[in-house]
């Protein structure tokens, strides 16, 4: 499977999808890394399906989207040592896709890292490609979820995605 569409009715919904992704994500392993694109206007739920994602990793506090500081670091203790990181980035505020080679961006997007990139549009030519690319849009009451794989490691995402949702 290459495209995955959602119907999320509300919040939850949002969210239990981001935690299915990130459940699929756990499954799979991120042993060469994982880089997600989120796309959609302001409001349509990035953030929102992140903090399912942050929650199926084990993060219980606050998730909010980091536009000022640009990116937000997430650390899980592995069982026997080790850390597993998630960065959560926001871009919409970056001015210069080449402002991210000053902060030493490729060194986020390492093995064992995932990589959660909203407004990725802003980083064009700097940052690396998605594996899984996730556009969100603001529909009658809910939103729509569209996921679309762009690496092996993507299909595999949606395809143990798939098996996850409750929404």
């Amino acid at each position: 499977m290459d495209v995955l569409k959602l119907h999320l009715a509300d919040e939850a919904a949002t969210v239990a999808a981001g935690s299915a992704i990130g459940e699929a994500c756990l499954a799979l392993g991120m042993d060469a890394g994982l880089t997600l694109y989120l796309y959609g206007q302001l409001g349509a739920g990035k953030t929102t399906f992140c903090r399912g994602v942050l929650r199926a990793f084990g993060h219980r506090g606050a998730v909010k989207s980091p536009t000022y500081t640009l990116v937000e670091p997430y650390d899980f203790p592995l069982e026997g040592g080790g850390v597993r990181r998630v960065f959560h980035f926001d871009l919409y505020r970056l001015g210069d896709a080449e402002e991210l080679e000053f902060m030493g961006v490729r060194d986020y997007f390492a093995p064992g890292c995932l990589s959660l990139v909203e407004w990725p549009q802003r980083g064009a030519g700097v940052l690396p490609e998605a594996d899984l690319e996730v556009e969100l849009e603001v529909r009658d009451r809910g939103r729509l979820l569209v996921a679309t794989a762009h690496s092996t490691a993507g299909r595999a995402l949606l395809d143990a995605a798939q098996k996850l949702v409750r929404t």
